[in-house]
């Protein structure tokens, strides 16, 4: 239940911060000044502390305050949230002296508030992590995973899991390429590995972790192969604890590194640079852009009967499913499982609604979706449910650009791969740049294809 409801878990944890952020401002002021101390805080005192609050709800996020943390102990959850209320508690800092109000605030009360807040949120985050400990060691809230390779160190990995019981990891079963001399390891089964993917699927099985000796890394592509299409986190935990050349790209679970063989370049601070990046860009863009969206949302409605906005089911990050945006560009006509392409002439696009085509105007609503968090501005292209159905085993590696969100504008698309794919090898060419894209990510090369469509990617010959 714990694992169905955790955004719900998540929102509690979030709305308890921002109680506790507004506890301690008053608190803080009833220390400060105990003869003078009202029921509620007075006008700018409390003003500051609703700003400090609602910061949270932007920076905590973006700082992966509210992440599992499940295999780190309670350090990890601890130091992080101290560490992003001090960058919210700062920020307002600097708010006050740049607007000239710090003179206005007593320097101890706000010393009290920032002291309190991050006893308040760390003390939350350690009362946390002891009771969903607790419910682990009774078998709630568990996270399933496999380990591929049944030899002695695959064996010691499922033996540490079971010992660390409080962090809410079961191991389903070992998988290996030979089954026949070995029997079940303290209770948990031995599969053949060929029977990996399937169980992969029936079992919602969270995480893959391959530990196998360096003589058997040959069979590391084959899981990987095998593994293609499924968004699971697939790990490496190699034998190799004291090399510091490996700290690179390694996620430590229950003591053990694991070397990503399979993960999405959006994490720590590379996940916190692109939200700013999505963020900021969107808010501009959506505030240059209004006036004409709103003229393009009326000539849409008057120029045919039908809704101003078309949403679909797309494919997102980590492959779940999200709802995108745009202009509607056809004239309302329904599919029964099935989604065709548009094509060139294609019968039910509008007049208005090839205009919008030709320029790439009919994307302009999918800003809203970076703004809610479903889409980058630059990533690959989300394709409608039906198509990822279609190419999925098609494609090799065709899943993998989940790894990271859609984008409105992508490498693909400034390079000329975008509109209709009618053959597997349009499609094949999309997926190569979009895989580049991934394996190549940064700042700087998010801001080339900005610029880049800029100059060649709304108007071009396949956009119809």
């Amino acid at each position: 239940m714990l694992r169905d409801y955790a955004s719900s878990i998540s929102l509690l944890t979030r709305t308890l911060d921002i109680l506790l952020i507004l506890l301690a401002g008053w608190l803080a002021y009833l220390f400060r000044f105990w003869d003078a101390a009202t029921p509620t805080l007075p006008g700018a005192y409390g003003a500051l502390v609703l700003i400090g609050a609602l910061m949270t709800l932007i920076v905590f996020p973006l700082l992966s305050v509210y992440d599992s943390w499940r295999a780190r102990g309670v350090f990890a959850p601890a130091g992080r949230v101290l560490l992003s209320w001090c960058v919210v508690y700062l920020a307002g800092m600097v708010l006050l002296v740049l607007g000239h109000e710090a003179d206005a605030f007593s320097r101890l009360w706000l010393a009290y508030w920032g002291g309190l807040a991050a006893l308040f949120l760390v003390g939350l985050r350690i009362g946390i992590y002891w009771i969903l400990r607790g419910l682990r060691r009774r078998g709630y809230n568990h996270r399933p995973v496999v380990i591929v390779g049944a030899d002695q160190q695959g064996r010691d990995l499922a033996a540490r899991v079971r010992a660390a019981d409080w962090s809410g990891l079961e191991v389903l079963g070992l998988f290996d390429a030979s089954t026949s001399p070995r029997d079940a390891v303290s209770e948990i089964p031995i599969y053949r590995l060929d029977g990996l993917a399937a169980f992969v699927s029936a079992h919602a099985v969270s995480e893959v972790w391959v530990a196998m000796p360096l003589e058997r890394g040959g069979e590391l592509r084959r899981v990987v192969e095998m593994l293609r299409n499924s968004p699971v986190n697939i790990r490496y935990a190699p034998d190799l604890f004291g090399l510091s050349l490996l700290n690179n790209g390694v996620t430590e679970v229950v003591g053990v590194p694991m070397i990503d063989l399979s993960a999405t370049p959006m994490q720590g601070t590379n996940r916190l640079l692109k939200a700013l990046e999505d963020r900021l860009l969107a808010a501009l863009i959506l505030a240059i852009v209004s006036p004409l969206m709103l003229a393009i949302a009326v000539a849409v409605k008057f120029s045919s009967p039908g809704p101003v906005f078309f949403r679909q089911r797309r494919h997102g990050w980590d492959g779940q499913e999200i709802v995108i945006y745009k202009f509607r560009t056809m004239r309302v006509h329904a599919e029964e499982g099935r989604v065709t392409q548009a094509t060139r002439d294609d019968p039910r696009v509008t007049p208005m609604g090839a205009w919008l085509r030709r320029a790439s105007l009919d994307e302009l609503p999918q800003f809203i979706n970076v703004l809610q968090g479903r889409m980058s501005i630059v990533g690959p292209r989300p394709h409608a449910v039906e198509h990822n159905a279609q190419y999925r085993d098609t494609i090799d590696r065709f899943m993998l650009r989940h790894k990271v969100k859609p984008g409105i504008t992508g490498w693909a698309q400034v390079n000329g791969w975008r509109g209709e794919t009618d053959t597997v090898e349009k499609m094949q060419r999309r997926i190569e740049h979009d895989l580049y894209y991934i394996e190549h990510w940064s700042i700087g090369f998010d801001l080339k294809i900005i610029l880049l469509t800029l100059f060649r990617g709304f108007v071009h010959r396949n956009a119809y």
